[in-house]
């Protein structure tokens, strides 16, 4: 039976949603987002309605206003129960009222009790919060509008009903519009939609609009992709106090939001770690399309020829139920990576709903292994309605494990996905469109085997007269492709920072509140309390250079990972799809090549090596040096084929080609050399030694 989302009276019917308009304003790393929702009772009597919606699991609402005819509310703070009692009161005494909750089991979902409505009358709410923005493995950063009729799976006895409707039925329209300002110019816009074209507002391309297409039906998440130049140069936007708040308050001072983005030189990012266990559990639920099986079981095999000799690992899947292919983690070898491998080519979507919580729990009661950190790889739709107890089980555990995850299909929880992160101090992403998982799960891979940079210190260069005082908790590790922001207040003639003004003009003017009571909430998370602070507020904002100078100190080769090892273990880095990559029929010759990979990173010269590089047995035996050993030259032609003819999907193949190179170093053969130019005149390449790290 279909039931419908959004709108909805007492007895779950719609109440008709006749418009959308959100209008985008994206600074930097930090999107303030503000929705106008209208509709209208066409009954011939009065309505109690309640409209469901999700936002984002890490939002903070900072204004929230609904107009009824002539009669205009705005939302005030309150604590839940005594909210709930007024709200009572009011519609017994026959008083209009509006109730907005967060869902008890996920934060991503708010319901909005929006009263009695009278036949006839139209009712506009506007809700206006603040978000940052995930950083993508290309340096882009993602923004997502959920789609008002988003599913959710409900496992069993989860109290929050959360339906969709198909696209054809979607009745109402969508506006939506954007801006865009930076201290770094903007060089492009994306999205999953149709755009209208980009439009830049001033020469040096630091702000620019873009709107939605028209005749967009707002049947999908809509997706915003914003890519800056110099993406890792650090930044800094500062915002003015209030004028007419006190000095010396939060509300009153200035505030700072620094951007730290770092990009580590290819001399640490080459020292990788040879240890962990490594423990991957995918979903098998019915939500999981073949595409999407398919996709993460190429994944999977990605995963496993990559990792290094000497780890562990385990393979899960779950459903209703849950299976494992080892009772624990095994050690990493030739026998062990095939036997998991034949398994995973079997594994279908047959396992029935999203019940993840079990099997993470099982993960988390077997013994961590000695010396060996544990790096947990989750495959999932994020379709869950109890996503609160989800994310405390990953915080509770959050000091044995570091969780790399990935979100799949349209309608993924966007609290799931950046709440697991966020408990487990990680890193979230998500792929759409003809984005391929694999690109993005081998970075998590390279996340979970790099160096990190430990003992980081901040030095503000900042005049005598300016004081600042950091909200923010202090950053104890940064990795590659990992965004940190810093949020301060600052004390004193800010004026007299003497730094370039980049990004705005005089006459630019936006909501600001949004972003400072994100900075009063980063406050009191780190003081372990709640804060309340005023909201709604109109204020000039100034965009600056960076004036911060962050340090960092220690050796941030291997021993710094293994220092990091034995000082904090808990990294959760999270992955969100909202489409599909189209299956293919046959099967890609990168993984049908990866799939010809020995666990130690050679390849041997079997029958199927000349198929996957497009040649016959008789070219590649005949192309081969007389003296060369077998492996070695199968190796070889691997390597120059992925390096000579796949550049463009290094990101997938790099560190299974540092393994290999690693195996060809260790054999110390003679015939090298001749090797690589034989494999170049075959392939029709120009591979120098040097490239393959020979």
């Amino acid at each position: 039976m279909m039931r419908a989302c959004g709108l909805l009276t007492a007895r779950k019917e719609p109440v008709p949603l006749k418009s959308i308009e959100v209008e985008l304003e994206v600074r930097d790393h930090v999107a303030t987002v503000v929705s106008t929702l209208n509709y209208e009772n066409k009954e011939d009597k009065p309505l109690e309605a309640v409209f469901i919606f999700p936002l984002p699991g890490d939002a903070a609402v900072c204004h929230f206003s609904a107009e009824i005819g002539q009669t205009q509310i705005v939302a005030k703070v309150k604590e839940k129960q005594k909210a709930r009692e007024e709200y009572d009161d009011a519609l017994s005494s026959g008083q209009q009222a509006f109730l907005l909750e967060e869902s008890d089991q996920s934060p991503d979902i708010f319901s909005l009790s929006v009263g009695s409505l009278p036949p006839g009358e139209s009712a506009s709410i506007r809700l206006e919060y603040v978000t940052e923005l995930a950083v993508q493995a290309d340096d882009g950063l993602r923004f997502c509008l959920p789609a008002v009729l988003n599913p959710r799976y409900q496992p069993q006895g989860a109290g929050v009903q959360v339906t969709s409707v198909p696209a054809s039925l979607v009745p109402y329209s969508l506006s939506f519009s954007a801006r865009v300002s930076s201290p770094r110019p903007i060089s492009k816009v994306e999205s999953n939609c149709s755009l209208d074209p980009l439009q830049y507002l001033n020469t040096d391309q630091t702000q620019a609009t873009v709107k939605l297409a028209a005749g967009h039906k707002f049947d999908r998440d809509v997706e915003l992709l914003i890519y800056y130049k110099d993406a890792h140069q650090p930044t800094a936007v500062v915002e003015a106090g209030q004028a007419s708040a006190e000095p010396g308050c939060l509300m009153g001072d200035s505030v700072v939001m620094v951007s730290l983005y770092p990009e580590f030189p290819q001399s640490v990012m080459s020292s990788l770690a040879s240890c962990g266990e490594f423990v991957f559990l995918m979903d098998r639920s019915r939500s999981m399309s073949n595409t999407r099986n398919s996709s993460a079981r190429d994944t999977l095999l990605l995963l496993l020829k990559s990792l290094p000799m000497g780890c562990y690992f385990n393979i899960y899947s779950f459903g209703s139920r849950y299976e494992h292919i080892f009772p624990k983690s095994v050690e990493y070898s030739q026998q062990t990576m095939e036997e998991a491998l034949k398994t995973v080519e079997q594994m279908e979507a047959n396992l029935g709903g999203t019940e993840i919580l079990q099997p993470l729990k099982h993960i988390y009661s077997q013994p961590c292994i000695p010396s060996q950190p544990r790096q947990l790889f989750v495959f999932t739709d994020g379709e869950v309605g109890n996503t609160k107890e989800v994310i405390d089980l990953v915080k509770k555990n959050s000091d044995s494990h570091r969780c790399f995850s990935f979100g799949i299909g349209e309608g993924a929880s966007s609290a799931l996905i950046n709440g697991m992160a966020k408990e487990g101090g990680g890193h979230a992403q998500f792929i759409t469109g003809t984005d391929r998982m694999q690109a993005k799960a081998m970075q998590s891979l390279r996340f979970a085997l790099q160096p990190v940079v430990v003992d980081i210190s901040v030095t503000w260069d900042l005049p005598k007269e300016v004081s600042v005082t950091v909200l923010s908790p202090p950053i104890t590790a940064l990795f590659q492709g990992q965004r940190s922001l810093i949020y301060a207040q600052l004390t004193g003639q800010v004026g007299a920072i003497n730094s370039p003004q980049v990004g705005c003009s005089d006459s630019d003017s936006f909501p600001g509140g949004g972003r400072r009571q994100r900075m009063a909430r980063h406050k009191s998370e780190g003081e372990g309390g709640a804060a309340q602070c005023p909201i709604g507020y109109k204020q000039f904002t100034d965009c600056l250079h960076c004036c911060l100078q962050q340090q960092w100190r220690g050796d941030s080769r291997t021993s710094s990972a293994q220092k990091y090892f034995k000082t904090r273990s808990s990294f959760c880095f999270i992955f969100g799809f909202s489409a599909a990559v189209p299956e293919q029929q046959t099967r890609d010759p990168l993984l049908q090549l990866v799939s010809l990979q020995e666990a130690t990173g050679k390849w041997l010269l079997d029958p199927a090596l000349p198929t996957a590089l497009g040649k016959t047995n008789e070219e590649v035996e005949k192309s081969k040096p007389v003296l060369a050993n077998k492996d070695i030259w199968a190796t070889i032609l691997a390597l120059i084929w992925l390096h000579g003819l796949k550049m463009d999907s290094k990101n997938e193949w790099d560190l299974l080609a540092m393994k290999a190179a690693s195996w060809l170093r260790a054999q110390n053969a003679p015939w090298v050399t001749e090797c690589v130019e034989a494999a170049n005149l075959l392939l029709g390449c120009s591979v120098t030694k040097e490239a393959l790290g020979l």
